[in-house]
């Protein structure tokens, strides 16, 4: 069955608020994600970003990112990329174009992704995800857009088996915890990135280049996540949330449930307030990034619910909307933020104060802050992003 023909199986009255807000909120929103998490790693020139020698309140920060941010905030990109890429699809069809030309158009915008994620990670920021992006909507173009109900469910599946490795996983941990080790105490594992240590633009440029390929090669695997976001986007769980409430609730809870039940062990440990030996403290990352897949639908669904309250977007939730609707741009100013703020050869400012964990998450806040009122600003005046506004005319040629 195709998209279209999916969506026309969608029976129950939509008000327009919903159809439009939902997705868009969510987008706007996980952008905060996506900077707390970025913050965190460009500060301390590693992955995942964290301080390693935590005092006071610096603990907490480091426990709460843990919890509800690293390995939390790209799951919810990915969530909403496949769901997206369904939504262009169905806009498409109903323009009247056909199969072919409709993933023709898709093939050529992920393809320009490809393009811009190598743009963006030289120029700009390592950690690019618009190339893992565009690399997985081809795959999903061409393999998984014109599937039928009985195939997507395969996702539900995978998601299923994830869940019972999860728990598996989270049971081994929780025995290391418990039973102790012979070795001396490990601290949180952490990865340096020579990019964000670089003294110079020009050699942070040739350090990013080889860190480029290989990171988009290890976060390609979203896939899984991405797929999810097109099963929920050919229900229209979004658009529709009052329809879908329980599978929103349902979602919600167990999604953020396993998500911060299974970030617990390694938030304890990022903190300094767990001691395990180094074997147990790789499980324990393991079973933190395992479990953050699920912090993507949770907390997708939790912003179903919300819109689902909103019977008319006030400021706020109308400017992040607006965000939502210019992510792109929204995604690629912190980057620029980031390369202007904190590395070494720039303002450098996350050294130039008490704590770099806090002023980071300030600076991360404040940026997205800033695109939240750029955003709002665009939408009054009727433009797009810059950033959509290429991808557009890279798309669909003058005519865009």
């Amino acid at each position: 069955m195709s998209t279209d023909t999916a969506a026309r199986t969608t029976r129950g009255p939509v008000r327009r608020a919903e159809r439009a807000l939902a997705p868009d909120l969510a987008r706007g929103a996980m952008l905060l994600l996506i900077a707390l998490a970025n913050v965190a790693g460009v500060v301390f020139a590693g992955e995942p970003g964290l301080d390693t020698t935590p005092e006071g309140a610096d603990r907490g920060l480091n426990f709460l990112l843990y919890e509800l941010v690293h390995a939390r905030g790209y799951p919810v990109f990915a969530v909403m990329f496949g769901y997206g890429l369904v939504q262009l699809a169905r806009r498409q069809d109903a323009s009247g174009a056909t199969h072919k030309q409709v993933r023709s158009i898709l093939l050529r915008r992920n393809l320009w992704l490809v393009a811009l994620g190598f743009a963006h990670a030289a120029l700009l920021y390592y950690g690019d995800f618009l190339a893992a992006y565009g690399i997985v909507g081809v795959v999903m173009t061409l393999v998984l857009l014109r599937r039928g109900d009985r195939f997507h469910r395969v996702a539900l599946v995978i998601w299923a088996i994830s869940a019972v490795e999860v728990v598996v996983l989270g049971a081994v941990v929780l025995a290391g915890m418990l039973g102790g080790g012979q070795e001396a105490p490990a601290a949180m594992p952490a990865a340096h990135v020579d990019s964000l240590a670089a003294t110079n633009y020009f050699q942070s440029m040739l350090d990013r280049l080889a860190e480029w390929p290989t990171h988009t090669l290890t976060v390609v695997p979203f896939i899984v996540i991405a797929w999810l976001g097109m099963w929920a986007a050919r229900r229209r769980v979004l658009e529709e949330p009052a329809r879908h409430k329980k599978l929103l609730v349902w979602t919600a809870v167990a999604g953020l449930g396993i998500a911060v039940a299974g970030g617990l062990p390694a938030a304890l440990l990022s903190a300094g307030w767990a001691h395990v030996d180094a074997s147990t403290a790789g499980l324990m990352l393991m079973l933190h990034g395992a479990s953050g897949m699920f912090a993507g639908p949770g907390y997708v669904a939790v912003f179903g619910l919300v819109a689902m309250h909103l019977t008319r977007p006030g400021p706020v939730a109308g400017a992040l909307a607006a965000l939502g609707r210019r992510s792109l741009s929204g995604y690629l100013f912190q980057s620029v933020a980031w390369l202007v703020l904190l590395l070494p050869f720039t303002l450098d400012l996350g050294d130039r104060f008490g704590s770099p964990t806090l002023t980071g998450l300030v600076i991360a806040v404040a940026v997205w802050l800033a695109t939240v009122v750029g955003a709002r600003m665009l939408d009054r005046r009727g433009m797009a992003g810059p950033g959509e506004l290429v991808l557009r005319r890279l798309t669909y040629g003058k005519r865009a």
